[in-house]
């Protein structure tokens, strides 16, 4: 019997989003799902089975918001970065679904396609098998790490501003927490996009030199 078509799988995404965006993963169930689109849980069920298929569905949306430049390049590590910037990009864009990002296999092409082009891009240094695999894993659990540790981590949304934290930091002693306190005066100046690329050109430095 086909599914009532009430509700686009895009509805449904968007209205999960909303959710896990303001109230975080732990909000999301299908009757906080039903109680948004203004329908009962069971309605819900029409669309999707339980709760990993309603997650998998965060993970494609999120996935889905991915974009670069797919032309091919001369130089494999321009190609990675393409890419690994995309993942960044789009996870930034909803931190709490990273986890999900991290720990659901997806089968959407949302999901595959960004995968395979990095593979693809990590291949062309001549990595294959176990090197490939410990390289995409590498840059991937970067692109997101970073990501969720700026704007998800212990130091995000605790109700002060950039400076105040920064403030804290420098605050201490400097006998004792010196290097701390440097890092501290240096983020002023630094930006997360900035941050993202020197960290991931250490890694592919790492990486070309191997």
């Amino acid at each position: 019997m086909p599914r009532p078509s009430k509700f686009t799988r895009e509805q449904l995404q968007a209205a999960a989003l909303e959710i896990v965006d303001q109230e975080g993963l732990g909000a999301l169930s299908m009757r906080t799902l039903a109680s948004s689109l203004g329908t009962g849980a069971m309605t819900i069920y029409n669309y999707v089975s339980d709760r990993m298929e309603l997650e998998a569905l965060l993970v494609e949306a999120v996935m889905s918001k991915a974009s670069w430049d797919r032309s091919e390049k001369s130089d494999w590590k321009e190609e990675v970065k393409e890419i690994a910037l995309a993942f960044w990009r789009a996870a930034r864009l909803h931190p709490n679904v990273i986890p999900l990002i991290l720990t659901r296999r997806s089968f959407s092409p949302s999901f595959l396609d960004p995968t395979e082009a990095l593979l693809k891009a990590l291949a062309k240094s001549g990595r294959r098998g176990e090197e490939m695999l410990i390289a995409f894993r590498t840059i991937s659990g970067f692109s997101m790490g970073i990501a969720q540790a700026e704007l998800a981590g212990p130091l995000a949304n605790q109700g002060e501003s950039k400076e105040e934290t920064i403030s804290r930091f420098q605050s201490l002693s400097n006998d004792k927490y010196p290097s701390l306190i440097e890092i501290a005066k240096a983020s002023l100046s630094s930006s997360p996009e900035k941050e993202f690329l020197t960290g991931l050109n250490i890694i592919l430095k790492g990486l070309n030199s191997d």
